[in-house]
This record gives structure tokens, sequence and C-alpha cells, in this order.
């Protein structure tokens, strides 16, 4: 059987009389996290006092667990995934069955048994790469799960590329990938934006619907709640897994609701990261400074990377990197186990002068004081200098990066031919990206969220118009022309009458009508559109 933790109850573990259905909370589509548990065992019992300790450590990990009592129930809940990578618990008896089915299945990171007798399944389970270990101590199992975790959530991080080609062609703008723009655009946007202490409400209040029933995290959110400090950034990023991972699947997916809800959050790490810089810099030689960083990335995504030699790649998160060559080379070379996976060794040279694009060493403000890591702000971006193959499989790589510097003349045009795509301020800038480049549905929901955060009624207004273009885009009419009479209706009462807004709405509404082929409606509003634009401006104006 088949169900969604960490309910602890026993309706949510269906009776093994009905149908053998599984039972996936399709909420867990929205959580903040890229990622999944699914714990098969024929003896869960969600009355067990056994079972609710190894749930509470399990959860201490990953909020979405998926409870299983059968394997064929696990194998048909893992058909059902495409984006999550997920950590399977089995226990020995089951998983000398199920493994074989699912060891090869790609949207299985790693295996984990969990039983009573280590001696008797530690044979059969070294046959399997994918097996981590064979456990009868759940906190030894969940020491190891939460680096397997991060490093997944480390593998997840987004990478936007730029070729030299891209660079010096004419019309280089409109063939970037979008995920580039928005990087830099979005990254302004957070540095750009006031916020009070009421976001840290908002954020927690937030946090609390996406882990409901996690007690542990519910904890770790009302502490978060009562005592967060902006200078205590980095060490809530590397405390609490409800915050990292919330961060990386934000900026992955561009989930609006979570971007706007933890953007103070970004603003606050990244000034962190910039006032160590200031504070380390003076330790540092006028020499290069090299740290390493091991990843696996998509086959397809390293198409891109060996395309991009000489031009530019970010890394559209917060990056840490180590400078431990093994460390790293160690993650690279897991990575590099995985069919569908290419190990990547990046060696990362850095002018210590460099201001524009802030790193530090965390280790002293970090909530793990044992790891030497040095955090870039999000968003830094690096020249690709050389990729080198390290093994004979072409599943291994290293690749030299290198930060752009201050003054790298690429770079600057780029980012100011990218300012002049997008103008306007705040969240209105990445919306008009987000339209400017196609992402209607992302649009969408930013200014849904947008529109129910604020009580601007000029704001109000924009949004409308927005939502209105949006729909008109998709072909949606009836719903733009819903948006663009909110907006009219607003803006009927704050602005004056001779308006220029006044005169777009009417001429979008015109227009939406002339598409649903109504004519005398689009007539009237283009008429009335031109009325207005006859008072407003001067008559060799060209519209």
């Amino acid at each position: 059987m088949c169900s969604t933790a960490p309910k602890h109850s026993k309706q949510n573990v269906k009776s093994s009389q009905e149908p053998r259905t599984p039972y996936v909370d399709q909420s867990r589509q929205h959580m903040a996290q890229n990622h999944l548990l699914i714990w098969t065992d024929a003896n869960i019992n969600q009355t067990n006092k056994h079972f609710q300790n190894v749930l509470t450590h399990l959860n201490n990990v990953a909020n979405n667990i998926n409870l299983c009592t059968q394997s064929d129930q696990c194998i048909q809940l893992l058909n059902q995934i495409n984006h999550e990578r997920v950590f399977v618990i089995t226990s020995g008896s089951l998983g000398q069955h199920l493994v074989p089915e699912i060891h090869n299945l790609s949207q299985v990171d790693a295996i984990y048994v969990f039983c009573s007798n280590k001696a008797r399944h530690q044979a059969w389970a070294q046959n399997w790469a994918k097996i981590k270990g064979v456990y009868t101590n759940i906190i030894e199992m969940c020491q190891l799960l939460q680096l397997a975790v991060k490093q997944c959530d480390q593998q997840s991080i987004p990478v936007s590329f730029v070729t030299a080609n891209e660079m010096t062609s004419v019309d280089y703008i409109n063939q970037l990938e979008p995920n580039f723009m928005y990087a830099q655009i979005f990254k302004e946007i957070l540095l750009d934006i006031n916020y009070d202490r009421k976001e840290i409400k908002n954020l927690a209040a937030y946090c609390r619907e996406l882990y409901v029933e996690n007690e542990g995290q519910l904890q770790v959110i009302n502490e978060f709640e009562l005592d967060y400090r902006p200078q205590q950034a980095i060490w809530w990023y590397t405390r609490t897994y409800f915050i990292y991972q919330m961060l990386n699947q934000a900026l992955r997916t561009l989930d609006a609701n979570t971007i706007t809800n933890v953007g103070f959050f970004l603003r606050d790490l990244h000034q962190q990261i910039e006032h160590l810089h200031e504070q380390q810099i003076s330790t540092y030689c006028k020499e290069p400074l090299f740290v390493y960083r091991g990843q696996g990335f998509t086959k397809s995504d390293f198409e891109k990377l060996q395309k991009a030699k000489g031009g530019l790649v970010s890394f559209d998160n917060f990056l840490s990197s180590s400078k431990n060559e093994q460390v790293s080379l160690s993650f690279a070379q897991d990575a590099s186990t995985k069919s569908n996976m290419v190990g990547i060794l990046f060696i990362i040279s850095i002018d210590p002068s460099i201001k524009s694009a802030p790193f530090a060493s965390i280790k002293e403000t970090s909530y793990f004081k044992q790891e030497d890591e040095i955090l870039f702000t999000m968003h830094t971006v690096f020249r690709v200098d050389a990729i080198k193959q390290m093994d004979n499989k072409n599943q291994l790589y290293q690749v030299e990066l290198q930060l752009t510097p201050d003054d790298d003349q690429q770079l600057q045009l780029l980012t100011n031919r990218i300012h002049e795509e997008t103008d306007g301020t705040g969240w209105q800038r990445l919306g008009k990206l987000l339209i400017k480049t196609g992402r209607f549905d992302t649009a969408e929901e930013l200014y849904n969220v947008l529109l129910e955060q604020t009580s601007d009624e000029s704001e109000k207004a924009f949004y409308y118009s927005q939502l209105g273009n949006v729909h008109r885009s998709q072909g949606n009419y009836e719903k733009a022309i819903w948006n663009y009479e909110q907006g009219l209706g607003i803006c009927e009462i704050i602005v004056p009458s001779n308006h220029s807004l006044l005169a777009t709405l009417h001429g979008n509404i015109g227009s939406a009508y002339n598409k649903m082929d109504e004519y005398a409606k689009a007539l009237s509003y283009h008429e009335k559109a031109l009325e207005l634009r006859q008072k407003i401006l001067p008559l060799n104006h060209p519209d």
C-alpha cells in the first residue's frame, strides 16, 4: 500500500483490501523541493512508536515522504514521477525483489536498505551501484541521506550559457537563453526592492503551509520568525533545509509565489556575502585564488557547456565551492556513475580584487563550522576557458572557469543590452521580460501574486493591464478583456481624464474584440482611444 507522510494517522495509509492504486498527495508538486523520499516496508504501521520515531528523523531530511507497503506500489509511484529525483528506502526482504525492478530508472538517485539484520542483506546489496548502504540505525542512515540530498540540490542548480558566437552576433540579444536574461534582471530587482520585518512573518506563514505537518521544521520556522536578523543569513542558509531547498527550487523554477516571499532573504544573503568579501579581501594575496566544485550535468546541458567554450556560464543560484579539490572530485566521480549524467570537476580561478561578483569564505559564519566553503553570490558569471576529459568513458571532465573581471567588455555590453530590453522598476521589469520572452504562464502567476500583495490602486491597474496583455498574447481574448476592464475601472477613478493609460486600455480592449470578430464593439473602443489620444497628444505625434 502507498500513502504520503508525514500524517501520523491510520487513515493516511489505505487498507490493503482496497484497489492497489498509489495515493500521491498532489500538493507535493508545489512543495519547495526537487526531490522526494519513498519508504517501502511491509511492516509500516503509523500507530507504532518505532515507525513514528523513524519518520521524525526522515522529516528532518526531507519534507516529501511517500510510504509504501508493497513493491508494486513503489514501482507505480516511481513511474508517475517525471521531474523530482527520488531516494528510496527499502526493507531488506522487499528490497531483494524491488531493487532489480527500479535500479535503472533515471529518477531513482539512490537506494538505502533499512533493516534489522545488516549481515543478512549486505551480500546481495553490494551488487547494486545505487545502493548506498545497509543500515540498522536510523540516525546513521539519515546523516548520510542528508549529505546525498544536499548533493542532489547542488546538482540541480540551473545553469545558463552564452556562446562566443552569440556574443559577437549582431542579433545576439534575441538568441540568448532566456534564463541568462532572467538571472541578471532578477538579481537587480531583488537588490532594488525595500523590505521590512513583515516580510519575515510572511515567509514564515508561507513556509508553515508547505511544512504543515512536519513538526521538526515547524519548530525551526517558528525560531526563524522570532530570531532572524539579516546578518545571520548565511547561518540560516546553511542550517536548515526549509530555507536552502526553497531558494534552490524558487530560482530553478521561477515560482512567483515563492520568489516574492523569499526575496528579502535572497537580498540579505547577497549583502552578507558582499560584506564578508570586503572584510576578507585584504587576507588574499594578489595571486589568483583557485576553488573547486564537483557536480553532475545532464548530457544535454554538458553539450551546451561544450559549445560555450570561450563564452560565458552563469550559475543561477548561490554557488558553493571548496578549497579541497579531492572532496569536489569525489562529487564529480559519483555523478559520473549515473548513466544520464556527466561528472564535472570545475576549477575556478578568481582574481580576489574583483568587486562586481562577491564571494566569501563562510567557515566562521556557517552553521557547519567544519566546512571550509567559498560561497559566491547568486547569478555569478564565469568565462569558460578549457574543457578536458578525465576518463576514457566520456563521463568525467575537468572544466576551467574564470571569474569575469569588473571591466569585461563583452559582459558589460551584454548587460547594457538587457537593460535596454527591460525598462521599468522592481517586479515590473521581470514581468515585462517574461512576456517578451514568451513565458506567459510564469508572467500570469507573477502578476496574480503581485496583485494579491499590493494595496496600491495604481499598481493594481498596471497589473490588471499586464494580465490583459498576457491573456491576449495567448489568444484568451475574453480573459484579456476582463482584466483590461478591471484596470480601466480603477484608472477612471484614480487618474485624470486625459491620462494616456486610459487611451491604451481602450485600444487594447478594442484589439481584443477585433480578434473575437466583434467589430462593432472593437470600433467603439478604438474610437474612444482615438478621441483620448487626440486630446493628449500633439497633432504631429505618430500615434
